[in-house]
């Protein structure tokens, strides 16, 4: 390669590597002004968050209190949620820029395809968190405060005429930050397993996977399901069948949403000569 072939192909690269640099300034300096939005806003989030452990402690008649443990603590948890919900405000700039860095390099099928599939990952993963916000988060902690108990003082006859008996109390004093650690780490967790369908189906179209071969290694997908079950989530039993059951219902929807995606394509490829129809029936053979 001459030494002009080498100039060419290096100013491309650095007018990529520029705009790529531009795009990423954007989303930064939109994430950080979401982040001083929703740090004067905080406590109206953190009273939203609460919801479910509020809920859950005025149905057994207990006042709804967490505590700071730390003198910092209070600080700490106003910079966190400022954090997501900066990103959170951000995200469809964020995904605004990266469309556009990416979309100059795509041909007009490309874009048709990968268009929805920007916007069905936020749509499923706001979907995650609102499942795990209003169904999982209250069965959660409706099991975790049946652990308490109210103490109490017995005697006489309730205590078989002996001396006197105490009974010590159980009662939930949570501390801010945990609360807040547990509640984000069930949002994201299930906000990100219902990104499932749109990453297996991206692969799809892009052929790295198959429904057959999806379907073939499902009971390698039911252990890997019931081990991120197990890590992502809290050791109770409910909120494990919980995420067991929805992240592999979500994989058997992959399953079907790639095997439309395979039908269409090769639907396309008739209609253009490519493929016959007895090369298709003989692959749908070896498919089932």
């Amino acid at each position: 390669m001459s030494e002009d072939e080498i100039e060419d192909t290096r100013a491309p690269l650095v007018e990529h590597l520029a705009e790529l640099r531009n795009r990423l300034i954007h989303s930064i300096v939109a994430f950080l002004i979401g982040m001083v939005l929703c740090f004067f806003v905080w406590n109206p989030i953190f009273n939203f968050l609460t919801q479910p452990i509020c809920a859950e402690l005025v149905d057994r008649g207990q006042e709804c209190g967490l505590i700071l443990i730390k003198l910092q603590e209070g600080f700490f948890v106003a910079i966190r949620i400022s954090l997501m919900g900066g990103f959170i405000l951000a995200f469809p700039y964020i995904g605004m820029q990266m469309w556009r860095f990416v979309a100059p390099g795509l041909y007009k099928n490309e874009k048709r395809a990968f268009l929805p599939f920007l916007f069905a990952s936020p749509a499923m993963f706001f979907a995650g968190a609102a499942f795990a916000f209003y169904i999982v988060i209250p069965l959660a902690f409706d099991f975790f405060l049946g652990f308490q108990q109210q103490g109490s003082l017995l005697g006489g006859e309730e205590s078989g005429g002996g001396d006197a008996l105490a009974q010590a109390g159980i009662t939930f004093q949570g501390s801010v930050a945990e609360y807040l650690t547990l509640t984000i780490k069930f949002i994201l967790a299930f906000g990100l397993c219902f990104q499932l369908p749109v990453l297996l189906t991206l692969m799809g179209k892009a052929g790295l996977v198959s429904a057959e071969g999806l379907s073939q290694v499902r009971k390698y997908a039911v252990v890997g399901i019931l081990v991120l079950a197990a890590i992502v989530t809290p050791p109770d039993v409910i909120t494990q069948v919980i995420l067991f059951t929805v992240v592999y219902g979500l994989y058997e929807v992959s399953i079907w949403l790639v095997r439309r995606v395979e039908k269409k394509r090769n639907q396309e490829l008739r209609e253009q000569g490519l493929i016959f129809d007895d090369e298709d029936e003989s692959g749908a053979e070896k498919g089932s």
